[in-house]
């Protein structure tokens, strides 16, 4: 199953590691556990969006993945990829940038057709052949149409898609410099948030993250001295006040750190898939590792 990851520090830059697969393990595991895509984004000084992203298949080098990335922004945004659609191509390795965010998505949304004559010369936005990516296009093209405001964007791109496609789970982080959004639709997948005082419950500890399964590790120091907002798909410690988020949750980060939060999709996808339903390479996709 993909891994999401995104933190806020935000108006504060601060610095973090990311090591974005870290687990030792055996030679004959790695061949077929191995992730499809390892990405990280941020943001430069000015505000603009940087990425660093490649495709892993199994078998493959995995030097990219392992090696250590120390960067600063205020807000950060990391995934790793089990590949349900489109090759193992960086074009469709998250995360993706558009219009100045970053999004990333765990998930599949099928009847890609439909999602492409909706989103019509929107189209053009979208690089790769992922659904994911198509939802991107289709969120940005509401945000645009709604004077920039991403979480009404997020709203009707996601209500359109539920009303409208098969769809198995749709949980997504969307990032830009001064903000952070997070949806949980339905409750096929796990979505979780931390909202990290200085220090973290101790109020004197840097950041150190890791996921259980060891794919994904995040160290930051200059959060012992500046709050935080973390989602993940995993509760990555053992801080007792990560909140799993509830389906249909939209939660939006400000600038300023508020936090605020709304169900915005109360009701079922109206063409719900289960596991069964889905091509046997989607369905691998979204088991756990």
């Amino acid at each position: 199953m993909c891994r999401l990851f995104g933190m806020s520090s935000a108006p504060r830059r601060t610095r973090a590691t990311f090591w974005l697969l870290d687990a030792p393990d055996s030679l004959e595991y790695q061949s077929h556990r191995m992730p499809d895509g390892t990405g990280l984004g941020w943001y430069a000084a000015g505000g603009g969006a940087q990425l660093r992203k490649a495709p892993l298949a199994a078998y493959e080098d995995r030097d990219f993945a392992e090696e250590a990335r120390e960067v600063e922004s205020t807000t950060f945004l990391a995934h790793i990829r089990f590949a349900s659609t489109g090759g193992l191509e960086a074009r469709n390795t998250h995360p993706f940038e558009q219009e100045g965010r970053l999004f990333a998505h765990n998930g599949v949304i099928e009847g890609l057709d439909l999602l492409d004559a909706e989103l019509a010369g929107d189209r053009s936005l979208v690089r790769g052949d992922t659904d994911s990516e198509r939802f991107f296009a289709l969120v940005t093209r509401e945000t645009r149409a709604r004077g920039g405001d991403v979480a009404a964007g997020i709203v009707h791109a996601a209500r359109w898609v539920a009303r409208n496609l098969p769809l198995y789970a749709l949980n997504v982080i969307l990032t830009a410099p001064d903000g952070m959004w997070a949806l949980r639709y339905p409750d096929t997948h796990k979505l979780y948030v931390l909202a990290r005082a200085a220090g973290g419950r101790h109020g004197d500890r840097h950041l150190d993250h890791s996921g259980t399964a060891g794919r994904m590790r995040v160290h930051s120091r200059d959060l012992a001295g500046a709050p935080s907002v973390v989602v993940a798909s995993e509760r990555m410690d053992d801080n007792p006040d990560w909140r799993l988020m509830e389906p249909g949750e939209l939660l939006h980060v400000g600038p300023d750190l508020a936090v605020a939060s709304r169900t915005v999709l109360p009701e079922e996808p109206a063409h719900r898939l289960r596991t069964a339903d889905l091509r046997p390479e989607a369905a691998a996709s979204q088991q756990a590792a």
